[in-house]
């Protein structure tokens, strides 16, 4: 229990850096705005941690890179990526990947 103390105190300044951060744009005043560019790059934030989180998932295995055939989650992923390339359809994109990925982990 001795380590009590540092979890709450983690677990204080991490809520004290996230509330921060996350709202620091309504508590700037109004007569402040970003400029067009930096305003352009935030829009690709989200697609690009996505991608990260992603790419970290399928491409690595126990902290060590993973490119191989057997590697079913990247065929799946390619089969997705393909489908949303064409169709520009999330549901379709899903449905292609767990059904590539499904496929080849049970015939595997």
């Amino acid at each position: 229990m001795h380590d009590l103390p540092y979890m709450l105190a983690a677990i204080v300044g991490l809520t004290a850096v996230t509330v921060a951060t996350r709202s620091s744009f309504f508590m700037l005043p109004a007569r402040i705005e970003l400029p067009g560019s930096v305003e352009r790059a935030l829009r690709y934030a989200p697609a690009c941690a996505l991608t990260a989180i992603i790419t970290q998932g399928v491409f690595a295995r126990d902290h060590e890179p993973y490119v191989s055939v057997h590697n079913n989650q990247m065929w799946a992923l390619l089969a997705a990526s393909l489908v949303f390339a064409k169709t520009r359809s999330m549901t379709g994109t899903m449905a292609v990947g767990m059904a590539v990925f499904t496929a080849l982990r049970l015939w595997t």
